[in-house]
Formats: structure tokens, C-alpha cells, sequence
């Protein structure tokens, strides 16, 4: 079994995301979309949010499990016994880092390989970032995030919660 590791902040998880994991639940037996905590980003939704949003928006996707993790992705990886890193590209700034973060990983562990997938040019220009920017700015994010997304947004927008 060809199991792989589609890791982020996922903060929010966008459709760019979900197009990333259709796409890689098509070349592995199973992906598992793992939430880590980063500790250089403010975090719009907690942890245990985004797992439930990703659960919610990735339910189509069968061979798709959702977990989240703090620590080396190395050793997530170990854990879970998974021999590839999935990473979605948009442009060349995210090459660049993606690169740098592979052969970081490559040196930790030797036996995992990241492959690397050019995001559909129609989610080019999205981001968790620029979501959360526009959320700031009381704008809702409709067409570039799940509708249960879209959703908490909304809820977190009421409450005022941002």
C-alpha cells in the first residue's frame, strides 16, 4: 500500500486543497491530510476546527483521513508509515520553499520523497492567507473555500470572533 502525507496549516483549507487531495487520493492507496500546528502563524480556526472542516469537505474522498500533529513531519511520517510528502505548487515563490522544506525532510529521513503537483490555474491566485484577509475585512470567500468553510467563516464573522 502507497501511503503519503498531505501536510499544512490548512488555516482555512481552500478549494485549491481540496483539489490537491482529489488529485493525490487518485495516485495513492491512501492520503492522509494532516493539520500541523505552525508556530509562526496566527491561527484563524484552532486545530481541532480545522480537522472537523477538513473531514466535512473531504467525505467524497474514500481513501482520505484527516489527522493533525505537532512535531518533525520525519517523525509524523514514521508514525503513520508513510513514504511520500504530497505538496500543491502555485507559482514559483512556493517551488522555492517547497524545495528547501523537501531536502530538509530528505535529510531527516532518507526514504521519504515529496512529489510535488501544479495547482489548477484556476485556484492560482488563492491562499489560507488571502482568505483570512479578506474574512479580516468582514468579505466572505465564496467559490475559493468549501461551503462548510464559507460557513464557519460566516459563523466566526457574526460573532465576531476575528
Amino acid at each position: 500500500m502507497t501511503r503519503a502525507v498531505c501536510s499544512g496549516s490548512f488555516d482555512p483549507v481552500t478549494l485549491g486543497h481540496l483539489d490537491i487531495f482529489a488529485r493525490g487520493a487518485a495516485i495513492f492507496d491512501e492520503l492522509i491530510v494532516c493539520v500541523f500546528y505552525n508556530v509562526r502563524k496566527k491561527s484563524f480556526f484552532t486545530v481541532d476546527e480545522r480537522v472537523q472542516l477538513l473531514k466535512e469537505a473531504t467525505k467524497h474522498l474514500k481513501n482520505v483521513k484527516i489527522d493533525a500533529f505537532s512535531g518533525l513531519v520525519s517523525d509524523y511520517m514514521k508514525k503513520v508509515e508513510a513514504t511520500a510528502i504530497l505538496r500543491g505548487i502555485r507559482n514559483m515563490e512556493d517551488l522555492s520553499y517547497e524545495e528547501r522544506e523537501a531536502r530538509m525532510i530528505g535529510y531527516l529521513d532518507q526514504k521519504i520523497d515529496t512529489l510535488f503537483l501544479l495547482t489548477n490555474p484556476v485556484y492560482s491566485y488563492v491562499s489560507s492567507s488571502a482568505v483570512r484577509e479578506l474574512a479580516a475585512f468582514g468579505e466572505l470567500s465564496h467559490g475559493i473555500v468549501p461551503e462548510n468553510v464559507e460557513e464557519a467563516i460566516k459563523r466566526k464573522l457574526s460573532q465576531g470572533n476575528l
